[in-house]
């Protein structure tokens, strides 16, 4: 299975050849599809079975989205917002994580230390941003807070999260310091489901704004993927240089 672009996410409507993809971490099923000329492979993040945040299996999927050959990822989170409205779009510029139990590394038995000054491929995000706006959505930009759950964050929790983060999701790390691991180029687009810490949050009104956005969503992906240079220019090829001690 061979892509220029491999898309991560569960909320983008796919189709295409499905597979299995073997890695040393696990089987990681994926579907094959072609996108404004270019060979896409998407993998759905959670699997058929839906599995909790802190139980997926990140390095198994960045190591598939590696095996295809691709040097760009697209990521697709969906998260809670303290900057802007449900239904709106936020491309995140840096992050923080607050994970406990996740194994964040390839590299177990070694040190290697990659750069995360830039953690999101600038050609990528440039692409995502450009998409948005041509679709009629102006994006926002931010800090993701990546927290454990699957628990949803209390009140206090948002309260203190506003102080140095954006939006907050579950997903989105340990994804990017392996996809940097790997010297691939990844970025996220966050599509926001509910105002952050604003009382009880309705699973169904979640669930709803996803649906609702599901159409520009694709839209915006197709035309990112267009967008995307043929050749990197960026840093992310090369994080691996100097990287071990």
């Amino acid at each position: 299975m061979h892509a220029d672009v491999v898309i991560i996410g569960r909320v983008l409507t796919h189709g295409g050849e499905k597979s299995k993809i073997s890695t040393p971490y696990g089987n990681v099923g994926a579907f094959s599809s072609r996108i404004s000329g270019r060979d896409i492979v998407f993998i759905s993040r959670h699997g058929d079975d839906h599995l909790p945040p802190h139980r997926v299996n990140y390095r198994a999927i960045i190591c598939a989205a590696a095996f295809t050959g691709a040097d760009r990822i697209i990521a697709i989170n969906t998260v809670g917002s303290m900057i802007s409205p449900p239904g709106s779009f936020v491309i995140p510029n840096d992050f923080i994580e607050f994970t406990k139990s996740r194994v964040s590394t390839f590299y177990e038995d070694r040190a290697v230390h990659v750069d995360m000054s830039e953690p999101y491929c600038p050609e990528i995000r440039a692409a995502l941003m450009e998409s948005c706006r041509a679709e009629g959505h102006e994006p926002y930009e931010g800090v993701y807070v990546c927290t454990e759950g699957p628990h949803l964050e209390t009140r206090a929790q948002i309260k203190m999260l506003r102080c140095f983060g954006d939006v907050v999701g579950m997903t989105g790390y340990p994804e990017v310091v392996l996809a940097r691991e790997r010297a691939l180029c990844y970025a996220s687009i966050c599509l926001v489901t509910n105002t952050a810490g604003e009382g009880q949050i309705d699973i169904d009104q979640i669930v709803s704004v996803e649906r609702k956005s599901r159409s520009a969503l694709a839209r915006i992906i197709e035309r990112a993927v267009s967008r995307i240079p043929g050749q990197r220019s960026c840093r992310c090829s090369r994080a691996l240089e100097n990287a071990e001690l």
